[in-house]
This record gives C-alpha cells, structure tokens and sequence, in this order.
C-alpha cells in the first residue's frame, strides 16, 4: 500500500496537473519547432498545437498523477509531470492515425489533421487531386513523428535508472494493447451483430487498460509503488475505463455535437460496432433489425437516417441498458476506492474522474 504521503500543499491538484502539463508540453513542441528542417514544416505545429491544446480532458495525466500520489509522491513532482505528458503525446498520436483510418472529417470541433494538412497542401499550390493522399500521408508522418517524441519526453523525465525499468515496460504494454484494440476495433468495423461480449472486449482493450489502468500503473510505478497497489487500481480501472467508453457510445448517437466535436452519428456512419448497437440488434424486431443493417456503416447517411437509427436504440431499450451498465461499472470504480487504504487526496481526486469519466457531454 501507499507509503508516507507528502504535504498536500506541495502535490499537484487536478486544477494545476492539467496547467503544468500543458506548459511541459508547449515549452516541449516550442523546442522542437526551433530545431525543425524550416518553414517547410510550419503545417505539422500548427496541426499538433491545435489537437494537443484543445481543451481535452486530460484524465490520462490526471490518472498518473493520482497514481503517483497514490504511491507516496516521492521525488519531484517534475518527473510525473514529464512521463503524465507523454501520454498526451501517445494520445494525440492515436487520434490522428484513428481519424486517418475511419476518414473523420472532425475531431474536437475542428477539421481533423488529415482534413487539416489537405487543405494546407491546396492552399500552398499542390495539385487538388493529390490532396486527399497528401493529406493522410502526412497525418501518418505526423502521428509517428508524436510517438518518437513521446519517447523522448521520456527520455528527459529524469527517471532514475530503478524508475525506468518499471516505467519503459509499462509503457511498451500500453502502446501494444493500444494496437490490439485498435486492431479488434478495425476488425469488427462494418460487422453489424448483437455480440455484447465481443464489443465489450474492445471496449477493454481500446480504451479501459490504456485510457485509465496503465496510467494509474505508470503514476504508481514513478513512485515504487507494489503490486498490491497496482492490482487495487486495477479493480478500479477497468470498469471506470469501460464505463467511460460506453458514455463515448452514448455521445456518438445522443450527444450535442457543439459539444463533442463531431458530428451525430459518425460512429454509426463509419460502422463501428458499440455495445449500444450491440444490445439493439440483438434484441431488435425482424424489420428493425433489418434496418440497421441497410444503413450501417453508410457515410451518406442523413440526419432523418440517424434519426431512425436513435428511435431504435430508444424503443429496444438499448440506451437505457447502456446507461445502467455504465451506472452499475461506475458504481463498482467507486466501492473500490471506498475500501481502499489510499490517501484522502488521492481518493477525491479519483471520485472526481469517475464523475467526470461517465457523466460527461464531451
């Protein structure tokens, strides 16, 4: 368990973790700007500043922080601070290559970075029929070029070498389950069918292990924390990180669009198959069912055509199901910090996220 905690007055609170990350990462993309081949690159920082500081949640750096503390804080809040802003980095890496692969116009409200850096390319004199390919060529390079810089920011965390060794490996986890839920999540895209369970289990890899457990493990590995200690923050991970993907399901159909981002049924458009659709096809009416596959995974889909989709998940008792499910997962997050021997500090701030985690609109 958790050892001696410092003053609270000298451990970062979720206000400032989310401040002093993004200054790591401007003063981060800043250097690197100055030592880039020349104007030649301007696109790539311009894309990167716009996803990197757009108002995201931050809840992986928060989650490693929170782990840290969890552990005891020791050392220098500079060190968490450095490897919490790195997973910002892994982040945006992921968004941009995910839009390149489902051909999203969007991401947080603004055009996505393929989208972006097509558009660059017209407006600079490229040919418009080489746009669309430039543009997801570069979005690639770009993506890549986030996960290099992550290792770097690694790199300069100042992790001791004990530190390291529990960290690095951590951190190769993380990015390996990252690419197997994305993989299960490509390989079920345009597959319409009522297996709650398959979907789940892409739930678990996309998003509950990397979005909260590994940052909670890597926070609690900064600190030395043991194994009792990481399989606590387990036992609270997982459910939380499913429940917060099944919120993300929900907003992909039932949110306001001013506030996610995108556009209402992208998700449905793009064939991704949630557990929302999952528990709507399964128990569906023949002509229902029948329905939705003649529209998933369509991009031309209307807003009338969404509409009737929405109905569907309303009169099968999806959405309903869906929000009991992330009400009960939420609820086991928050039984286990109940019995769990951490810091009061840590146990506010982990209640928090759960309540931002699963009851948010963006």
């Amino acid at each position: 368990m958790p050892g001696t905690v410092r003053s609270t007055t000298d451990i970062p609170t979720p206000i400032s973790v989310r401040d002093e990350v993004d200054a790591v990462l401007a003063d981060f993309v800043d250097e690197q700007e100055q030592s880039a081949l020349g104007p030649e690159t301007a696109p790539l920082f311009t894309t990167v500043r716009r996803l990197l500081f757009s108002h995201g949640k931050r809840l992986r750096p928060l989650l490693c922080v929170a782990g840290w503390q969890a552990g005891g804080a020791p050392g220098d809040s500079r060190t968490v601070l450095r490897v919490a802003a790195a997973l910002e980095l892994v982040q945006t890496f992921a968004l941009i290559h995910d839009d390149v692969m489902d051909d999203s116009d969007f991401r947080r409200g603004h055009p996505s970075a393929h989208r972006a850096l097509s558009a660059v390319y017209v407006t600079a004199g490229g040919q418009c029929g080489r746009a669309e390919a430039h543009g997801r060529s570069a979005a690639i390079l770009l993506g890549d070029l986030l996960l290099v810089w992550s290792d770097m920011m690694l790199a300069d965390a100042g992790l001791e070498a004990r530190a390291r060794s529990r960290v690095l490996p951590l951190v190769d986890s993380m990015r390996t389950e990252l690419v197997y839920g994305q993989y299960l999540d490509l390989l079920s895209t345009g597959r319409i069918s009522g297996d709650v369970s398959a979907a789940l289990r892409v739930a678990r890899y996309k998003t509950a292990k990397y979005t909260v457990e590994r940052p909670l493990h890597l926070g609690i590995s900064v600190a030395d924390g043991g194994p009792q200690l990481l399989q606590l923050c387990t036992d609270f991970a997982i459910p939380l990180g499913e429940a917060f993907q099944l919120r993300d399901d929900l907003l992909g159909l039932f949110g306001d669009p001013a506030q996610t981002g995108k556009p209402v049924g992208d998700d449905f458009r793009e064939g991704k198959a949630t557990v929302l659709l999952a528990l709507a096809f399964r128990d569906a009416p023949r002509a229902d069912r029948r329905l939705l596959q003649a529209l998933f995974g369509r991009p031309d889909l209307k807003a009338e055509d969404i509409d009737q989709v929405r109905t569907i998940l309303e009169t099968t008792g999806a959405r309903h199901r869906v929000e009991k499910m992330i009400a009960s997962r939420r609820d086991t997050a928050l039984a286990t910090l109940e019995t769990a021997d951490l810091p009061q500090n840590v146990t506010e701030t982990l209640s928090q996220l759960v309540w931002m985690a699963t009851e948010r609109n963006t």
